[in-house]
């Protein structure tokens, strides 16, 4: 640039377009390597304007420990000062922190907790201070029914797009989770987007939801095997119904993109920023170091694999076939 010629350094962002920048950044970077290259990043670091959006299921499938996992979402919920808008982690390992999240984070409109240990009492309590949320993913959350259900459609008037697959091992043994669908009919009549995978339902219990949630355009019955279509198709063309077969294809072709697994030893062994350090810098030996521990290997490693977002050739993917 010539004499004379402007330009503005970066640190001299406003923090809220910094923030939109460090979001496309891997957490470990947002929260060991951005904070230290100057004083003005490391405050957007540690205020809200990175944690709109905490999506922390990359690295939560990367480490089993229930302590470092609250830990986690603690700090970030705490750090987004309650402007937090998504939140997407699996296996929330008890009621405390789904309470926590319920306190802080009350302009939430996506919440995806997919295999969390939250019981239908710890909903009912927090579901009144959720009232933003639009979309809601508690798949194979099994210890929650139709009250949890009920209390989230009562609750969250605006919910457009409900998840609620279940995998076969969950619902082993289940009778029928008739109370579950006939609780999505009566209290959630806006829904758009319906994934219902492998619940034990029969056809009536369908034609009551789509009786009552007449906004319904998308519908995945993949597992249900008792639900015949057919009566969808004829009274409810136009409505997209996905199963109750469950396609291969969809299982085979997703495996294949994920055949590309890098097998880095180093799994995380990351250092954190020290929130209440008057200059912003991370003081090495802080407790939060432990939240990237990488001490217990992969000796108890669990993979499983469940889709994202509203695509539903992901949902169920891989589950066995129609018998």
């Amino acid at each position: 640039m010539g004499e004379g010629g402007e330009y503005r350094c970066w640190e001299e962002l406003l923090p809220d377009a910094l923030g939109l920048i460090f979001r496309n950044l891997p957490l470990r970077e947002v929260l060991t390597v951005v904070p230290r290259v100057c004083k003005s990043w490391s405050r957007v670091v540690a205020g809200p304007y990175c944690w709109q959006e905490i999506d922390i299921e990359e690295w939560r499938q990367q480490q089993g420990k229930p302590d470092q996992l609250v830990r986690m979402v603690e700090m970030l919920v705490a750090r987004s000062c309650g402007s937090c808008r998504r939140i997407s982690v699996s296996g929330l390992p008890g009621d405390p922190l789904f309470s926590f999240i319920g306190d802080h984070a009350r302009a939430l409109r996506t919440l995806e907790i997919p295999r969390s240990e939250i019981s239908d009492a710890v909903v009912e309590s927090v579901a009144p201070r959720l009232p933003n949320v639009t979309f809601l993913d508690i798949s194979s959350c099994t210890k929650i029914g139709a009250r949890a259900l009920e209390a989230f459609g009562k609750n969250c008037k605006s919910l457009v797009g409900l998840r609620r697959v279940m995998h076969p091992t969950d619902v082993a043994g289940k009778a029928c989770q008739h109370d579950e669908a006939r609780a999505i009919a009566c209290t959630m009549p806006r829904l758009r987007h319906l994934e219902m995978g492998y619940m034990v339902i029969a056809t009536e219990a369908v034609l009551d939801i789509l009786a009552r949630c007449r906004d319904l355009r998308f519908l995945d019955l993949r597992g249900c095997w008792a639900v015949d279509d057919r009566f969808l198709q004829e009274r409810h063309p136009g409505l997209r119904v996905l199963g109750p077969g469950v396609d291969d294809c969809f299982e085979n072709s997703y495996l294949e993109e994920c055949s590309d697994y890098s097998d880095d030893s180093s799994i995380y062994s990351w250092e954190l920023m020290d929130d209440d350090d008057d200059d912003y810098y991370y003081a090495v030996g802080s407790d939060d170091e432990a939240i990237w521990d990488d001490g217990q290997g992969l000796e108890n490693l669990e993979v499983r694999f469940y889709g994202g977002g509203f695509s539903e050739s992901y949902a169920g993917f891989d589950w066995p076939p129609s018998p």
